[in-house]
This record gives C-alpha cells, structure tokens and sequence, in this order.
C-alpha cells in the first residue's frame, strides 16, 4: 500500500480538497480520504493527460522511446493511429507498433488504420483492405477504427469504405474521423455514417457544424497543424464534446511538452480548471472506452502530481500504480528491436528532376505553402523557363521545384512546384512524406535536389539537408520514418538539421521538415504531389502541371 499526500483536484464534484489518496498492491486507488490539514499546502493530484490522436511515427521515435518523452509531461495515454507504418509495412507494421508497445507502462491505444494507402492516386508499401480491418478490430488491442480520411468515400457511400465502417461498428468500436473543411449539410452526412470524432477543423464554423451533426472534436497543437486558437472558443461552451491532441509531433517539440502545453495554454487564457482538465484528461478516456484511471476510487492509479494550477509543473507522473516519472527524469524501460524496413529504389540522376516542358508564357499549377498549416493554395505562376522549355525554380520568387521519389520500386519521379517554402539555397528530402512516405524533396535547382534524396535512398530512409558540398542526415532505418536511437538524441539532430535548413538554407519555416512531409499528403486540400504527379485534394482528383489554354 502506498499513501500520496496534497490537494485532490475532484473532476466530479468541480473542487479541490486536501486528500490522503491509497493506493492497494493491485496498482489501483482503495481510497481517497479527505485531510482539511493538506486544504492549502502539498502538491495537487490530478488525473494523468491522454494525446486522443497521435501518430507516434511522426515523432521519429519507437513507441518506448516516445513514451519516456511523454510521460515527463504528465502523459498516461494516447490513442495512437499506426497508418504511418502500416502504409509502408502494412499489418507488419501495425504488430511491430503493438509489440513495442508491450514494453512501455505508457498506455498506447491502437486503432485500425482505415486508408492505407490514403488514396489511388499514390504508390504505397501496402494495402489494407475491408477483411483486413474487419479482423483487425475484433482484436482487444485495437481499440477504434482510425481516422477515415477518403470522406469523399463516405459521402458518395463507396462500398469498400462504408464495409470498414460496418465492421467496426459491428465490433462495438467507434470510428474516427477526417474531414477537413467539410460544412453543413456535407458535415452531417458524413457524421451520419457512424464516424464520431474530427480533428481537422480549422475554423470555429466548421468545428461547430459538425458539433451540430453530433460529432466530437479534438483541438489539435501539433509540429504542423495548430488549430487552438481557432477552436479555443469552444473550450468552455462544449467541455464535454472536446479533447485535445498533437496528431504530428516531431522529437524536439515532444522534448518540450505535449498535452500539458494545451492545458496551460487554456487555463492561463482564462478557460475554466474543470473544463480544461476534462477536456485533458477525461474525454478521451470515456470517448474510448480506454482502461485509464479517473482518480476514481476502485480506478487504476493513473494521475499526476503538478506545483501549481497555473504553470502545472509535473513534480510526478503515475501509472497503474507505479511512479514513471519524477521531476522531469523518466523511470521507464529500454527496449531495442531489430529495424523493419521496405525501401528498393535505386540512387537518380540530376536530369531525373527535369520537368515537362510547356508553352512560353504559359502558367503551371503551384502548390503555395502557409507556415503552420497543413491546407495548401491551388496557385497559377508563370514560371522562368530553360533553353528547353522546362519551367525552373526560382528562389528570388520563392518559387522551388518539388518532386516524389517512388521509394518502393524504381520510377521516374513527379515534379512540380512550390511556393511559400522560403527556401533560397540548396535542398531538403525526407522519406517521412505522408502518409505513403515515399521521398519528398524540395530545392532550388536539380543538381541539389538530387543529391538529397540520394542521400536518403543511401540510409534507406531518413531526412536530408544541404548545400554544395555540405551535407546533413538523419537516418530512419525502422520504416524509413523512425529511428532506433534514444529520443533526445534523435531531438538533438532533428534540432540541429531544422536549424541548418533555416539558418544556412535560409528557409523561413517554424517547423520545415514537418510542413515538407505533408506536401504530398493528398486527402489534404488543395494542392498536393504524390509520386505520380499533382493532385486537387477539393476535386479529388489528380491535374497536370501546365495549366490547360
């Protein structure tokens, strides 16, 4: 038996009381006693805090090695979509995830990923069809169907969509959702097929239609996506239909904080302490069905001990029972497994990069980049041609050239253009390029283009950076979108290359590399490159580079 002493933040009856909390040899809490003498000193106790959507893929790192990160923060769960690794290793993948997680007490919760790959207009490592979910989502370890991502698929009733959804409700599971802009009449039809949650909502309007349509929406702060300030109105409007989430958080925003920056955020802008931590620590949890203490009695000792409620300093985290970690130092496991990977293309050639050529004076779609977001713009540019006609980059436009590389099999790869990356030397490639993580490059001229991604097809995977002769990379040999090192070394480097990119490349992106993998992340409006050339995520549809007449 354990006693943890301070002052009780009580969820149910919205106050805070001084409380001796036991906690039995089982890992769960035998009682919670009032103590008047602890009313105003001694830490606070308050549930643990749950990401409601992560892919922990995004960070770089194996789930043990996220989850030392994590828990630093307060953290004692998430609900994880494994679509990153299984669109390159397909249910390998989603096991090898699962399997990692065994050896971590964070509590990882797994979904089936829906779209893999997310559309037919890319080349993915795998497929994962209806049978597949369907046996999929009668397994206990996975908890949810994740996000459903092809909404046009939804709406126009596509049988192999609806018969994955089908199965998961079938299963008794809930379906998240995907749809980004999607409003009125649309939001409810979509929200009508059994799909309950949205974390793509970028304005309060949008947030509030599909509120409208019974849906649920997450405010998501990622590396990427930040939509809190949009939503943050609806914090103390719909407390109960609210959860917060990260989505896409590379190591070195993880190093810094996780959940808990979204609920200091809150708290300090005046939103109301029960609110906020229901929003935090209680929605996902019920939302799910997660076997995450309450701070309940008779509950799984899953909580925090925080100096204040303003800064929520983690003095301690604890799960089933069990102190993870203590003043910023983590008290977890290591576990190192072999790397899996399914990368086969071949190093390219500088004249592999060229583009079509087009008329003088014609215009070529462009996709134009806003930092911080994940929609793009569907520009028009006339572009500065070469001797053959072949549109080239222009840094002084901040007009680049942009191209994907096929990493599973050898293909020419697909070019295009793009504005709005500030990127005035040399070039960037990464293989974490959503969701088929083939290669994405961007640069200022073909010869550099080129040899980034030749340095990441020789780590099998990873991130590149350069110009002329100098050259940084951080190899992802698990997939190609993970490493095997620990995490605040892979921050370290991350760090190191994102500072080089924007202090040697001159690009004048907060977060370049995470803004760079969502370039080719289709079922994103507008205007996206896979590795078979541009495509209008509004119409759904792939479109040439040169616009016609």
């Amino acid at each position: 038996m354990q006693e943890i002493k301070g002052r009780y933040v009580d969820l149910d009856a919205r106050e805070i009381y001084g409380a001796v909390m036991t906690i039995g040899d089982d890992g769960r809490i035998a009682a919670i006693t009032r103590d008047p003498e602890r009313d105003k000193r001694g830490w606070y106790i308050l549930p643990g805090f749950v990401d409601a959507h992560v892919h922990i893929e995004s960070s770089m790192l194996l789930p043990v090695e996220f989850a030392k990160l994590a828990v630093v923060h307060g953290t004692v769960a998430t609900v994880s979509d494994p679509h990153e690794i299984a669109n390159v290793m397909g249910l390998e993948g989603v096991e090898y995830m699962i399997d990692n997680a065994r050896h971590t007490p964070l509590s990882i919760n797994f979904g089936a990923p829906s779209c893999v790959p997310a559309t037919g207009a890319e080349t993915a490592g795998a497929v994962l069809d209806a049978e597949s979910i369907a046996e999929l989502v009668q397994r206990p370890d996975i908890r949810y169907l994740s996000e459903v991502m092809n909404y046009p698929g939804v709406l126009h009733e596509d049988p192999e969509v609806m018969a994955k959804i089908a199965a998961t409700h079938a299963a008794g599971k809930v379906v998240d959702g995907h749809a980004p802009g999607l409003r009125g009449e649309r939001a409810a039809a979509y929200a009508a097929a059994g799909i309950t949650t949205d974390h793509e909502c970028f304005t309060a309007a949008e947030a509030r239609d599909k509120l409208a349509a019974g849906m649920k929406i997450l405010i998501r702060e990622g590396s990427a996506a930040r939509n809190y300030a949009a939503l943050e109105e609806l914090i103390d409007e719909f407390p109960d239909r609210l959860m917060f989430c990260t989505d896409d958080s590379h190591p070195d925003a993880l190093l810094a904080g996780h959940i808990n920056r979204l609920v200091i955020r809150a708290v300090r802008g005046g939103h109301d302490l029960f609110n906020v931590l229901r929003i935090a620590c209680r929605n996902p949890v019920e939302h799910y069905g997660l076997d995450i203490g309450r701070l309940r009695v008779g509950d799984r000792a899953d909580f925090i001990q925080v100096d204040d409620l303003r800064h929520f300093g983690i003095m301690a985290t604890w799960i089933n029972g069990q102190q993870v970690a203590e003043a910023g130092a983590h008290r977890l496991p290591d576990f190192r497994p072999e790397p899996i990977n399914n990368f086969h293309c071949t190093p390219k050639r500088p004249e592999d990069f060229r583009a079509a050529p087009g008329p003088a004076g014609g215009k070529i779609r462009v996709i134009g980049v806003t930092d911080g977001e994940l929609v793009t713009e569907a520009l028009e540019m006339t572009p500065e041609l070469d001797a053959e006609g072949r549109p080239v980059a222009a840094p002084e436009r901040d007009l680049l050239k942009i191209a994907v590389v096929n990493r599973y099999a050898d293909a020419p790869p697909a070019v295009g253009f793009v504005q709005g990356m500030k990127l005035q030397r040399g070039a960037m490639a990464s293989s974490v390029a959503h969701d088929s993580h083939n290669i994405v490059v961007v640069g200022v001229d073909d010869e550099s283009i080129c040899r980034m991604v030749n340095a990441v097809i020789a780590e099998r995977g990873g991130i590149a950076a350069g110009r002329d002769e100098y050259l940084e990379v951080l190899p992802l040999p698990v997939a190609g979108i993970m490493s095997a090192e620990r995490g605040p070394y892979v921050a370290a480097r991350y760090a190191e290359i994102s500072g080089f990119v924007r202090r040697k490349l001159r690009c004048g992106l907060e977060a370049p590399f995470m803004t760079l993998s969502f370039l080719a992340l289709l079922v994103i409006p507008s205007l996206k490159l896979s590795d078979r050339g541009l495509f209008d995520g509004e119409r759904f549809r792939a479109v040439d580079l040169w616009v016609p007449g």
